[in-house]
C-alpha cells in the first residue's frame, strides 16, 4: 500500500552465549566445542534411555590430568547453561583441593553462579559421595568414576565382559561374593559395591560407600556417571530401581557408627573416622560438610548464647 509506514523489523532473539561473553574471555562457552556436546549429549539420551548400561564416548583432552575427573567434568560442561547452579564436592567436600579447582574452572569458562547449599544447586558433580539432603527432580547428579566396569573384579578382558553383559551372565560375581563369604564371614567389597538396576544390568555405583549404594534406589534425581579413561557413560532415571546384589540368607547391609558427629551432633548419617594423634582419642565428623556446616547454623539459631549478666 502506498504511503503505508513499514514495520518495524524484529530485533534478533537475545544469544544465550552472551551471557558470559565478558567472563569466559577466549574460550568457548563451556570449554568444549558444539560438535563435541552434541555427541556427549547423545550418548546421555542413549544412557538414560538404557539404565545402568554403559555407552561409549569420545572422551576429549581436559585441562586436568585423567583420573582427576575428567569424565566427569565433559559431562558437566556438556549440560550446563547460563542459569545453572553449580556444586562440587569431593569425597563429600566443598573445600577439598580437587572440588575448589573444578568449581574455578567452570566458572571460568560459563560465568555460571556456585554454591556449596544442596538444595540451591541444579548441577552436581560429585566424586565417591552422594550429598544427605534428598534430591530433587529438576536436580542433575553427575558422579566421577575411575572405573565403570563391575565385571573387571572377575574378568579382565573387556571383550568377554561385553559378551557378559550381553547375555546377562553374571555367574561368576554372584560366586565372588559367595566365596568371600566362605573365607571371610561376610562380603568384604566396600566401595563400587555392584547393584543391579531395573533386574537386567550389572552397574558399577563408583566408588561411593555402600551407605549411598542404598540411596540409588528410586532417586528422584537424573543420576550421570562418566569414565574418562575408559570412555564410558551410563546413568539412572529419576525413579529407577536400584538392587544391590545379596543373597535371601546374606542381606546386603550399610556401614554402622558408634555415635554422632562431633561438630553438629547429628545421627544417622554417614560420618568419617578422625584420629587424635598426641591423644589417640577417635572423633566421628558428617562426611557432608555443607550438610554439617547448616545443622551446626540451624543449632545455633536454636540455642542462642546466654549473655552474662554482670
Amino acid at each position: 500500500m502506498i504511503g503505508a509506514e513499514r514495520p518495524a523489523a524484529r530485533k534478533p532473539a537475545p544469544d544465550w552465549r552472551d551471557a558470559c561473553r565478558k567472563e569466559c574471555g577466549p574460550y568457548a562457552f563451556a570449554f568444549l566445542d558444539p560438535g563435541a556436546k552434541r555427541e556427549i549429549r547423545r550418548r546421555i539420551l542413549k544412557a538414560v534411555a538404557i539404565p545402568g548400561h554403559q555407552v561409549p564416548f569420545g572422551s576429549r583432552e581436559m585441562p586436568i590430568a585423567r583420573g582427576w575427573g575428567t569424565g566427569g567434568l565433559q559431562l558437566t560442561l556438556a549440560l550446563i547453561g547460563p542459569e545453572d547452579v553449580l556444586k562440587v564436592i569431593d569425597q563429600g567436600a566443598d573445600d577439598s583441593v580437587n572440588a575448589v579447582n573444578i568449581k574455578k574452572f567452570v566458572r571460568q569458562v560459563t560465568g555460571v553462579s556456585t554454591t556449596d547449599d544442596t538444595r540451591k544447586a541444579t548441577l552436581i558433580q560429585t566424586r565417591h559421595r552422594i550429598p544427605e539432603e534428598p534430591l530433587k527432580p529438576h536436580q542433575i547428579l553427575v558422579f566421577q568414576v575411575p572405573i565403570p566396569e563391575p565385571l573387571r573384579l572377575v574378568e579382565p578382558s573387556e571383550h568377554e565382559t561385553r559378551r557378559m553383559h550381553a547375555e546377562a551372565d553374571y555367574s561368576r560375581i554372584w560366586l565372588y561374593l559367595y566365596e568371600d563369604i566362605v573365607k571371610y564371614g561376610e562380603i568384604t567389597i566396600g566401595a563400587r559395591y555392584p547393584v543391579l538396576v531395573n533386574g537386567r544390568y550389572l552397574m558399577d555405583p563408583s566408588p561411593i560407600p555402600r551407605w549411598d549404594v542404598a540411596r540409588l534406589h528410586r532417586n528422584e534425581a537424573l543420576l550421570l556417571f562418566c569414565a574418562g579413561r575408559e570412555k564410558r557413560i551410563y546413568a539412572l532415571p529419576p525413579y529407577t530401581t536400584v538392587e544391590p546384589l545379596a543373597f535371601e540368607d546374606f542381606a546386603f547391609r550399610i556401614e554402622t557408627f558408634g555415635g554422632r558427629c562431633a561438630r553438629c551432633g547429628a545421627a544417622g548419617r554417614f560420618l568419617d573416622e578422625l584420629i587424635d594423634d598426641a591423644s589417640g582419642n577417635r572423633i566421628y565428623t558428617c562426611s557432608d560438610t555443607s550438610f554439617c556446616t547448616k545443622v551446626q547454623r540451624q543449632r545455633d539459631r536454636s540455642n542462642p548464647p546466654v549473655k552474662d549478666r554482670f
